[in-house]
């Protein structure tokens, strides 16, 4: 027979019935082993080895597999301790590494979907990078150019590269063009001793300037060259003693183009006298200039009003504001009280140190009278101003004091000045303190006293304003002067770069260098990319928790508070300069990295 059909088959003996071509079988079979097709529905309990295609479901509460199943559709399954696949694994409950385990793609990719928030033992939020430096756990990082990270550093208050200008140069004024932002620096050549002038652009991120070519603006022999701004006009007014001219003072209106400059015609502000210790000053109040200068020819102290008008400058009548002999003349404008304060050496009178205010009156100035700065015979007057204190700061060699660098407070009240206290800023004896300068810079409201200091060499000194009085810090040499080193010069502060400027003479030549009056940082909005998750040697690869990350090298943070990086690298609660936030703390060793 071909087939046998019946609801259930036995022998006696327990031995499988004999069947030529198979048996099929609708009901229950039991059977010792089983070899050939099943087709249908099995149910119960299955012991021994299936060799053969099964067609059809197969349902347990439990089972074991101590062998190898291959599957071709799809396997569901509640729960095995093992799976091998060649194809795609679906897990409803997802996966777990054991302990001490990792997931590694050997020779494909691995792909997680989700936000990985059920995975347990894999790193998020982590990235592999070299160091260029040294690193320690939980150190914030910045990226350099070439890929590589780095720790952030601080760079120190100091100047910038030097910018040599020109060749054989002396006696400068230097001013800041606010409308082109630009720095313009007068001087004069030795070699002719021509009067030239040079435009400058500060770089404030990399502390340089770089000058257009000089331009001369007075092809004859000149001395005493300054400058001062004209907002209103938009020009450069240049002051000097023309020596072709019978050492006349005159001056010149300059428009700056880029990085270069050009002149209208000079004109002569006093034409009876030897103009020497010209200085200038723009007045907030009158909108004009203001030109203060030593009548040579007698030793007078006079002043002169300028008003620039196009390409050109015309004068009110001249004003005495000291009658006895006059030098080491300087002047500042008060804008607070719109008034302008002049300092000089009053040789007539025991050579001491005095100040006097000025008021400008359409084309003229009128004067207060004058008080006293220092008893003991100074030298080397100095003055600026603070806009934030509205204060007057006064700068000069104590010669009473052993030519020690002394600074005092002034306060103006309508026509008169009274000063503070007298407070040495170089101690440094028999120093002479020579070529004293006075400039604020706005951006860290800070008083900048600049001067040849020991050696010869350009030096700084910061000053804070407090009341009457100021407190200075260290003394910073501006330029390690060789042999040849003389006349810390002109100084100045480019408010749009937020950096001051300063001018020396190393000779023969001219040269700038710019001011960083705060220490400086490595860090910067775009650069911050996270936080060290290891220790990492320099050129070494490790761990870097970047964006989203979560980086355990901290401590004492507090939790739910955002944290940014410092100038130094150091995390704190409140904003740096550059404003970079670091992260937010989960916990007191803990933090979420954000970029």
């Amino acid at each position: 027979m071909s087939e046998l059909r019946v609801s259930s088959i036995r022998t006696r003996t327990g031995t499988p019935p004999k069947a030529p071509d198979g048996i099929s079988v609708s009901g229950v079979a039991t059977a010792t082993t089983f070899n050939g097709n099943l087709t249908g529905n099995a149910t119960g309990n299955v012991t021994g080895n299936v060799t053969g295609n099964v067609t059809g479901n197969i349902s347990g509460a439990t089972g074991t597999f101590s062998g190898n199943v291959s599957i071709g559709g799809t396997l569901t399954y509640e729960e095995v301790s093992a799976v091998d696949s060649v194809g795609v694994i679906t897990a409803r409950g997802g996966i777990r590494v054991g302990a001490g385990q990792s997931i590694s793609a050997v020779s494909g990719i691995v792909t997680y979907y989700g936000d990985g928030s059920k995975l347990s033992g894999v790193e998020s939020g982590v990235f592999n990078f070299t160091a260029s430096g040294t690193l320690s756990n939980g150190q914030t990082v910045i990226i350099q150019s070439d890929g590589t990270v780095t720790g952030i550093n601080t760079t120190p208050i100091g100047a910038g590269a030097s910018t040599n200008i020109g060749t054989a140069a002396d006696y400068m004024g230097a001013v800041y063009d606010s409308v082109n932002q630009k720095v313009v620096v007068a001087y004069r050549d030795r070699n002719p001793y021509h009067g030239k002038c040079a435009v400058g652009t500060v770089d404030a991120t990399n502390n340089t300037i770089s000058f257009g070519s000089p331009v001369t603006f007075e092809a004859a022999e000149i001395l005493y060259v300054n400058s001062s701004f004209d907002v209103n006009a938009g020009k450069v007014l240049i002051s000097y003693m023309d020596r072709g001219n019978s050492d006349v003072g005159t001056a010149i209106v300059g428009t700056v183009s880029g990085n270069s400059i050009s002149f209208g015609s000079p004109s002569t502000f006093d034409s009876g006298v030897d103009a020497g210790d010209i200085k200038m000053v723009y007045d907030t109040s009158s909108q004009k200039n203001v030109i203060v200068y030593t009548d040579f020819a007698n030793q007078k102290g006079k002043a002169v009003v300028a008003t620039v008008s196009g390409t050109s400058v015309s004068f009110g009548s001249v004003a005495e504001f000291n009658n006895g002999r006059t030098n080491n003349v300087d002047i500042t404008c008060d804008q607070n009280a719109g008034k302008v304060v002049v300092v000089y050496r009053d040789t007539g009178d025991s050579q001491k140190g005095k100040a006097i205010v000025g008021t400008v009156s359409g084309t003229n100035i009128s004067f207060g009278s004058e008080e006293t700065i220092n008893n003991n015979n100074g030298f080397y007057y100095a003055v600026g101003y603070d806009s934030d204190s509205q204060k007057v700061v006064v700068a000069y060699a104590d010669i009473g004091n052993s030519f020690r660098g002394t600074a005092r407070v002034g306060t103006v009240s309508g026509t008169s000045i009274s000063f503070g206290g007298e407070v040495v800023y170089d101690s440094t004896a028999n120093n002479y303190n020579q070529f004293n300068n006075v400039v604020y810079d706005a951006s860290v409201q800070k008083i900048l006293i600049y001067y040849q200091g020991v050696g010869s060499k350009p030096t700084c000194v910061i000053g804070t304003v407090s009341g009457t009085s100021i407190s200075f810090g260290n003394i910073i040499t501006v330029h390690p002067a060789s042999a040849n080193a003389m006349y810390a010069g002109g100084a100045v502060y480019d408010s749009s770069a937020q950096k001051p400027v300063f001018f020396y003479v190393d000779s023969p030549d001219i040269f700038a260098r710019v001011f960083k009056t705060t220490p400086g940082t490595t860090l910067t909005t775009e650069n911050y990319i996270g936080i060290a998750a290891e220790a990492i040697s320099n050129g070494a690869t490790g761990k870097i928790s970047i964006a989203t990350g979560i980086n355990e090298g901290q401590t004492g943070l507090t939790t739910g508070q955002k944290y940014y990086v410092q100038n130094n690298g150091s995390l704190a609660t409140t904003a740096g300069s550059p404003s970079v936030v670091a992260g937010t703390a989960i916990s007191s060793t803990k933090i979420i990295v954000k970029g």
